[in-house]
């Protein structure tokens, strides 16, 4: 065609609607009609309270369950909320249980700390030097 810019053939009106058209359809064929919303549990509420000199009553309303529930479970951590890690870094510490049960009176495990005579010996010079330190 004459006129065309860049060796292009310049699109007519019925060329430019055929392909607008097509743009429509695949468009409407990855659409999803979402008809049910809620608030988002992940993100942070602020309450907006009334002026504090309007005469206008406070009309109560129930409190959906199911919301209340959405937003406890948000703030639960994640072992509480899903059974197994979701990422790789959640894998270190997931089981966080002991694999075996603490007894203070087992000498192979329980390493309690002893005093020698230095260290009875220095307790007493640090406890010295705070007295001194507070009473100047």
């Amino acid at each position: 065609m004459a006129g065309a810019k860049g060796g292009k053939a310049a699109l007519d009106i019925v060329h430019q609607n055929a392909i607008h058209a097509e743009t429509i359809r695949k468009e409407q064929r990855c659409q999803k009609l979402y008809t049910q919303f809620s608030i988002n549990p992940y993100k942070k509420l602020h309450a907006i309270t009334d002026k504090p000199m309007s005469r206008k009553t406070q009309e109560l309303t129930e409190e959906d369950p199911a919301f209340i529930e959405a937003i406890h479970r948000a703030y639960l951590e994640p072992t509480k909320k899903y059974t197994h890690p979701q990422t790789e870094s959640q894998e270190i510490g997931w089981i966080s249980t002991p694999l075996i049960v603490s007894d203070r009176s087992d000498g192979r495990l329980n390493f309690p700390r002893h005093n020698s005579e230095v260290t009875k010996y220095m307790d007493a010079a640090w406890r010295l030097k705070e007295q001194t330190q507070n009473l100047s």
